[in-house]
């Protein structure tokens, strides 16, 4: 490597460090919080099985009978996650539905059930939904048991226009699964916004869905990155969103990676043989070369490289530069079924 080569890897080890001490700065931030999930629908919405879906494992505490008058309370999931579920405000006394409307107040979101397979919004739910949005609109509307109704796409419209178009309708079935990963990231997406999607991620049993979706999210940012017609300008903020990437799936996947692993594997992806092409386009030193390819080749290698380490911790492979390089010559080989992981052998 020439020493032009060689000044842009101290930029990019500078960028890495930094990137990695910002990351887990803001990861140790969230693993300190709190998150408490309101859920309110009929008994025979599926809350239970719908939040067994959602987390990859049984929730306790979720599916309160109609007509309890037992003090309302959170149930603890994790340490620092709990739900409060209710069948309905017009279901408990007047003493627990003030007590549970704080709740509702303090909750982070509130996923709101319906039945699909019933009276879908019926005065009563209506109602309930009232009093909710009046203390509290980080709502998720969830259609449960599509694969038991018809007319779905009419139901939402209807959903969509008893509430003013103002919340997300999420229809699922938590029978056969349809829709679950998509209300997953809706919940994800919420949280992100309040800073807390980290924590909720890291605590849940299922965690492929989740690192697929931010795989597949920071290929598209580095894409738009390395779009840039300045050659050169994109590697600093390629090696965060890289870097950022591999410390968030080591979170989530509770095996912890150190700054110079992370780091090493940035490298190795722009300057080894895994990057070579990446490289070629970075150095280019006439105006505007190459922008469209680099923009190709950047949200590439940012997806191969995230399958490579995601494959790794789900089948007990060491994450060193070694092996992950193996993975992602594979994945890139791969090319456009390189979202399907589970399609290549170790």
């Amino acid at each position: 490597m020439d020493d032009y080569g060689k000044s842009w890897e101290e930029e990019i080890r500078r960028a890495a460090d930094a990137a990695y001490e910002k990351e887990m700065d803001e990861i140790n931030r969230q693993l300190n919080e709190q998150i408490l999930i309101a859920l309110i629908g009929d008994v025979n919405t599926g809350k239970s099985s719908t939040m067994n879906r959602i987390v990859g494992e049984e929730v306790a505490g979720v599916g309160a009978e109609p007509g309890e008058t037992t003090e309302i309370k959170p149930h603890p999931y994790k340490e620092h996650i709990s739900f409060i579920d209710t069948p309905g405000l017009n279901d408990v006394n007047t003493v627990n539905s003030d007590v549970t409307l704080q709740y509702y107040k303090q909750a982070d979101i509130v996923l709101f059930f319906l039945n699909a397979a019933g009276t879908v919004f019926s005065e009563v739910e209506k109602k309930s939904f009232e009093k909710i949005e009046g203390v509290n609109k980080n709502i998720v509307i969830v259609l449960n048991k599509i694969d038991a109704a018809d007319e779905i796409e009419r139901l939402l419209a209807r959903i969509q226009k008893e509430t003013g178009g103002h919340y997300d309708v999420v229809p699922v079935s938590s029978r056969t699964g349809q829709n679950i990963d998509q209300l997953r990231n809706h919940i994800l997406e919420m949280l992100k916004k309040k800073s807390k999607d980290i924590l909720f991620a890291k605590s849940i049993k299922e965690k492929s869905a989740t690192a697929n979706s931010w795989i597949i999210g920071a290929s598209i940012s580095a894409g738009a990155v390395g779009a840039s017609p300045i050659p050169g300008s994109d590697i600093i903020p390629i090696t965060g969103i890289q870097v950022s990437l591999l410390t968030r799936l080591a979170v989530l996947y509770n095996k912890p990676i150190s700054k110079e692993t992370a780091k090493e594997l940035v490298i190795a992806t722009i300057f080894g043989n895994i990057g070579k092409s990446i490289f070629r386009q970075i150095v280019k030193l006439f105006p505007g070369a190459g922008s469209v390819a680099g923009a190709t080749v950047a949200g590439a290698t940012t997806l191969a490289l995230g399958y490579a380490v995601k494959y790794a911790y789900e089948h007990g492979i060491e994450i060193n530069t070694a092996n992950i390089t193996k993975l992602y010559k594979k994945f890139r080989e791969k090319g456009e079924q390189a979202s399907k992981p589970d399609d290549i052998s170790s």
